[in-house]
Formats: structure tokens, sequence, C-alpha cells
């Protein structure tokens, strides 16, 4: 996700023959590309387990793992202009990373999991934005249709953020009114945003930022992933991964674990 994105300019997308990697935050470039050991991944759309199973029986959840793991070695596609309702912003971009380069798209990649397969065993049908770590994109509006399409109950986006190191902390971000797109969905993704923020601080302990937002919660009107949708929708920067204290939380397999609960339970109490 990017700190420096609240300014129209902070989008830009990567140099290409630099091969630098353009941060969620305004953290800088790296060449981060491998995860700690995670669990099978869950491909994309796989079936729910029986509705009978848990308290989500019948709801629909869209998760956006943010970035992708292929998107660096691909700057022509990744820098093509898409309508996000607003303006035209960069298809995608391929995140921030730790300092010692444990990567945004493989941290969300593997929370994202994690997530899919509690919610799943809660009588979910889940569907991911990407089928692997590995291919390029979709990009931003695509990410948001596929949630529209599927009519979800709930669309959550994951991302880390790249701020100054000093900050830490994370938040939500809900989206702005768009007058004549998104008012129906504003408040309800206000209330999403609610619960996975309380859900998510009480089960992990992370504070709200530091840097952003107030009391963990930001709204933000140049995001393509909350542009366009139609459904309600929200985005959490699990933590500042510039940030030495965030950083071993998010490349903790214990800590991504308990974003994924915490996360569960922040869905659960919003669909039920």
């Amino acid at each position: 996700m990017t700190f420096s994105g609240r300014k129209a300019a902070g989008a830009v997308a990567i140099a290409a023959a630099a091969g630098v990697l353009s941060a969620c935050g305004s953290g800088g470039g790296s060449s981060a590309s491998a995860a700690p050991p995670s669990p099978a991944p869950t491909l994309a759309g796989a079936s729910s387990t029986s509705p009978s199973q848990g308290s989500l029986a019948g709801k629909v959840i869209v998760i956006d793992p943010g970035h992708n793991g292929g998107n660096a070695s691909h700057p022509a596609i990744i820098n093509k202009k898409v309508n996000v309702i607003n303006a035209m912003k960069p298809c995608n971009s391929t995140g921030t990373a730790t300092n010692d380069d444990y990567a945004e798209h493989a941290f969300t990649w593997d929370v994202a999991n994690r997530l899919a397969k509690i919610l799943r065993a809660k009588g979910a049908k889940v569907i991911l934005t990407r089928k692997n770590d590995k291919g390029v994109g979709p990009c931003v509006d695509e990410r948001a249709k596929i949630a529209n399409r599927a009519h979800a109950d709930a669309s959550l986006a994951i991302h880390g953020d790249g701020a100054p190191a000093s900050g830490h902390g994370f938040h939500i971000i809900e989206p702005a009114v768009i007058k004549g797109h998104n008012e129906k969905i504003v408040p309800e993704s206000r209330k999403l945003g609610l619960d996975i923020r309380n859900a998510f601080h009480e089960g992990t302990g992370i504070p709200y930022s530091t840097y952003l937002g107030k009391k963990g919660l930001d709204i933000r009107s140049d995001l393509g992933g909350l542009n366009v949708a139609t459904v309600p929708a929200v985005f959490i920067e699990a933590g500042n991964m510039r940030n030495a204290g965030d950083a071993a939380k998010m490349k903790s397999p214990a800590g991504r674990e308990r974003m994924a609960q915490a996360l569960a339970q922040g869905f659960v109490k919003f669909l039920t």
C-alpha cells in the first residue's frame, strides 16, 4: 500500500530500467522476493466447507492479497493506466518489503491464504483475487470488479506499508464518497472497517498506526480497489514493514496466523 499515495504524484510506478521495487509506502526500493515458510496456498475460488460447519454459511467474502510476485518483472503491464472512477492510475505496483527483503506480496499472499482457510471452515465462500504469488496483477480496478461480480458480502485488501521506519502500527482504509457511484456502500464499508479494526487490534495486540489515520482508521479517494467497489470494501495496512518491531511480527508465521485469526473474527462480527 502507499503511504505517500495520499498525493496523486505518489502513485508513480516503477522505473523499468532500474528494476526498482515500488513501495506500498514511502520506504524505497528493494529486490525482495523470498518469503518465510508458509502453508500450501489455497487457490482462488476453491470450494468452501460445508455450511453446517460454521457461522458464515451463505456468505461470500473476497480477499485481495496486495500486489503479486511477478509484478516487478513486467513494468509495462503494471504501469498501464486504468480507470479508477475519479482518475487514471497505474494498473498495479510491486509493493514494499522489510529491510531484509521479505516482500509485501509474499506477506499478503500468506495471510490471505491463512484467512481464507479459516473463513471456509466457518462456511463462507471465499474468493481470492489472484491464484498464486508468481503472476502479474490483476490491475487494481479488476480486483474490485472481482468482488463486485461475486456480489460479495464483504471484501478486504491485505497490505503492508512502507512508511518511514519511525512509524509503527496498523490502520484500516475506508472508501471516501464518490458522488454518483458508491454512496450506498460507504456506510457498510465504515462498519466493516470498524469491525476489522477492533478485531485486529484485540487479536494481535498491534497498536493503531502512529503515523497515519486516526485511531487506526483512514479514509481515501485515491485507491482503485476502493473507488471501483460496489460492495462493502476496506483495506488493511497490517503494519509498517520498514519498522523493525512490525516487521518481526509480519515475518513470523505465528504472527501471521494471529493476524489471520483476528481478521476472521472481524468478518464474523460484521456478517453475523
